[in-house]
């Protein structure tokens, strides 16, 4: 399965989300993002997902990775985009929280694996000064 997430940032902090209770791995936190339908560019499917979770027009930035991650019932390939900006008001749509939080903080929260990899990621790009 193709997954898209975006890495959402305003002055210094992150967007978050949590999963809905009922839903696959619920209450877990994630980025943003959803599953590529057939056919589809992932910043395309990217941009789709936001405007339908979070009610905003994102300006897809460049890939941070892309990475493959199998849980016990499903592989996911996960494309992760830096999303710079976007337009409109945020509004949680779909999730039972969102919270802005600075990079260090993301390690305190209950993460999909496949997202924590992707903290991980990002961490070792920061920590070798290719990101700031």
């Amino acid at each position: 399965m193709v997954v898209t997430a975006g890495v959402i940032t305003r002055e210094g902090y992150i967007l978050i989300c949590q999963r809905r209770k009922g839903s696959w791995g619920e209450y877990k936190w994630e980025f943003p993002g959803g599953k590529v339908e057939d056919g589809e560019d992932p910043g395309e499917s990217l941009r789709r997902e936001l405007r339908e979770e979070l009610a905003i027009e994102a300006e897809i930035g460049p890939l941070l990775c892309r990475l493959e991650h199998r849980y016990p019932d499903r592989e996911v390939e996960l494309f992760v985009f830096h999303i710079p900006g976007y337009t409109g008001e945020l509004r949680n749509i779909q999730f039972a929280g969102i919270r802005w939080v600075q990079r260090e903080e993301l390690a305190d929260f209950d993460f999909l694996d496949a997202d924590r990899s992707v903290i991980e990621a990002l961490t070792s790009r920061i920590s070798s000064g290719e990101q700031r």
